[in-house]
């Protein structure tokens, strides 16, 4: 297998209701987890591209939190319906989409 040109990490950390820390799952990671899954079929990405869940990657209370490598691009507070933006100008295109990337402080 070739390594991939993207690969897009989503956390879907669960922890117990409750938790000091929270926990991606709690703002719906799941649902960003099957949007990726989705586009990713959509555009026929799985021979040069991966997605793949995670779990925790660190910053709980931002969540859910999407990494793409290699360019170590850490996304914050993604819905599901960000996806389509992710994957068509950062995945496909190769821009950041500015309004999600995590500040300098958290990443």
């Amino acid at each position: 297998m070739p390594r991939p040109e993207k690969h897009v990490f989503v956390c879907t950390q669960n922890r117990p209701e409750g938790h000091p820390r929270g926990s991606c799952a709690q703002f719906n990671s799941p649902d960003v987890m099957d949007a990726f899954l989705a586009a990713f079929q959509e555009h026929d990405l799985w021979g040069t591209h991966k997605v793949a869940s995670s779990s925790c990657i660190g910053p709980c209370f931002t969540g859910p939190s999407v990494l793409v490598y290699p360019e170590g691009t850490m996304y914050i507070k993604v819905k599901a319906e960000d996806v389509a933006e992710i994957v068509s100008k950062h995945i496909i295109g190769g821009e950041v989409v500015e309004r999600l990337k995590a500040p300098e402080d958290v990443w």
